[in-house]
């Protein structure tokens, strides 16, 4: 079964706004909110609040539909032992499920608050680590934990999740895409060329398989940009100027710490490249049809995220023709797993 997420942009608006959108996005149709979590922005125009306060506060208003972290960094800024802690607590406050997605982050969010930005491979190995680590204490067990980078000593989650929490690792190229499915119960990544999304499904199934799970039965979400709107002017621009910055590959691996930095990086990508990465339409047919080569390559979740110029308009639209569009045309495929 396909599942339709909404994207939260805290980069760009603030938490009181964002939380009015989010009931939007519930009551609209959408199933599951995608949460991103950033210290700095990826412009100085933008916004970053603290998403975990943000969760509770969504958690409290919403009723019923998944919340996650698309995603978190738990290795650096954060101990694994108080993100497991917040996931708890959120499963707890939420009606719907709760998912954690994980990555090895971006220096523009750890450098700054911590000094320091090791290499990617040891990352890798610290969020490995980390995954172990709030697995165990999810358990709601007390547990000892003596590893390479972290330790606890007789800790207990007094407030433990009552259902299990998968956690999504984040794969962004085909080479890390074996970790995420040895690793993790599913996968997060972002729209890349068709060649290059199916060499990250490839490598995530073998890593899956590798460690005894079903690739089939596993989430595989995409994130990707959309713009309900017929000025493309407008969508581009608002894109400009809040997300220039994540089609710079640069900032996932290098230290570009501070917002201006990323700025100056995205500006690099010019009008035509942003539009080829968009589907920029008031067209329910066309972004139907942008949907489903998603579908179409393997994967079963959806984030749609709208940079603009209308964060309610496409909220609106997408529930009201998009939505019913897509599962309508992936009802067989959902009648056929079941």
């Amino acid at each position: 079964m396909v599942m339709l997420g909404w994207k939260a942009g805290p980069e760009q608006y603030d938490p009181v706004e964002l939380l009015s959108q989010a009931v939007a996005a519930e009551k609209a149709g959408f199933e599951s909110i995608n949460m991103s979590d950033h210290f700095h922005p990826w412009d100085e125009a933008g916004q970053a609040c603290y998403t975990w306060s943000w969760l509770g506060a969504a958690a409290a208003r919403l009723n019923g539909i998944e919340v996650g972290t698309g995603v978190t960094c738990p290795i650096l800024r954060y101990n694994p032992s108080i993100i497991a802690q917040a996931a708890a607590t959120i499963e707890r406050l939420n009606k719907g499920n709760v998912y954690l997605g994980v990555g090895t982050g971006e220096a523009l969010n750890e450098y700054p608050v911590t000094g320091v930005w090791p290499d990617y491979r040891m990352r890798q190995d610290m969020m490995r680590e980390s995954i172990e680590l709030m697995r165990a204490l999810w358990t709601s067990d007390t547990i000892t934990f003596d590893g390479e980078y972290y330790t606890a000593k007789k800790a207990k989650l007094y407030t433990a999740p009552e259902r299990p929490i998968p956690i999504y690792v984040s794969s962004l190229v085909p080479e890390s895409a074996f970790f995420a499915g040895y690793y993790g119960d599913g996968l997060i990544t972002g729209a890349n060329p068709p060649e290059v999304m199916h060499q990250i499904l490839k490598n995530f199934e073998e890593g899956a398989r590798e460690s005894g799970k079903d690739p089939w039965q596993m989430p595989k979400q995409v994130e990707f940009f959309v713009a309900w709107t017929d000025d493309e002017d407008a969508a581009i621009d608002a894109y400009k100027q809040y997300w220039a910055g994540t089609m710079v590959f640069a900032m996932y691996t290098q230290n570009l710490y501070t917002p201006a930095m990323s700025a100056a990086n995205g500006a690099i990508a010019g009008r035509d490249t942003i539009r080829s990465h968009m589907c920029i339409s008031k067209d329910p047919e066309e972004h139907a049809r942008y949907a489903q080569r998603f579908i179409d390559a393997g994967f079963n979740r959806l984030s749609f995220h709208s940079p603009g110029p209308d964060q309610y308009e496409f909220i609106d639209g997408y529930g009201r023709e998009v939505l019913p569009l897509v599962r309508e045309r992936n009802k067989p495929r959902a009648e056929a797993v079941a």
